[in-house]
């Protein structure tokens, strides 16, 4: 049996990190080698471990790698942001990511044999769409991306209890920890894609300016 794709994604980045490669997106981040590495070790470790919150009316089941870990980080983040705003910010795109996903669920057919790619690979590249979207920093983008799968996952619990609909509801799991991952890769590299772009576009005019005077 392979490897989740969250993890290998997870140690891809490990690797990206331990060398380097990632230090300028960190450090816009306000996040330490240290602390990105506890958290993808945290994460990776914590995969093989499932705890059962309730047993009925509803079960919750949570795994504590796709779950707990990213509920951590989250609130971790949001209470060390430097501003009010980044605080904000990063709990409006958790909460918007969590409820467009949610939406996306009711119109996507849970049986993968009708549709052609995993419906948690939709919801991943989606929720790291959105998050990127409605954040302005990379660090509200990651908190989007990574707790947005957590909140559709509430969300889902609140309405079973409040319709009384059979169900169950696995925070984290059940493929819901590939999506957490592409989700916060995917919107951190995409707001980092278009920092830079603008960085680009106003150096380039700034640089014009220059030559005309």
């Amino acid at each position: 049996m392979g490897l989740p794709i969250g993890v290998i994604l997870l140690i891809i980045v490990a690797i990206l990190i331990y060398f380097g490669v990632l230090h300028r997106v960190l450090d816009r981040m306000r996040l330490s080698d240290r602390a990105a590495l506890a958290i993808i070790v945290a994460m990776a470790a914590g995969t093989f471990f499932d705890l059962t919150l309730l047993r009925s009316p509803i079960e919750v089941k949570m795994n504590i790698g796709g779950g707990a870990i990213p509920i951590i980080a989250g609130i971790w983040l949001i209470a060390t942001a430097d501003e009010p705003g980044e605080k904000a910010r990063s709990i409006i795109t958790a909460l918007v990511t969590g409820g467009v996903i949610w939406g996306l669920s009711k119109i996507l057919s849970p049986d993968e044999q009708f549709m052609r790619v995993s419906p948690m690979l939709v919801y991943g590249i989606a929720a790291g769409i959105i998050a990127a979207v409605s954040s302005r920093s990379r660090r509200a983008a990651f908190v989007g991306g990574l707790g947005g799968i957590v909140i559709a996952d509430i969300i889902h619990w609140i309405e079973l209890a409040v319709t009384g609909m059979p169900g169950r509801v696995f925070f984290g799991g059940a493929g819901a920890f590939d999506s957490s991952v592409i989700s916060a890769i995917l919107a951190v590299g995409l707001v980092e894609l278009v920092g830079e772009a603008r960085e680009k576009v106003v150096k380039t005019r700034g640089g014009g300016s220059g030559r005309e005077n």
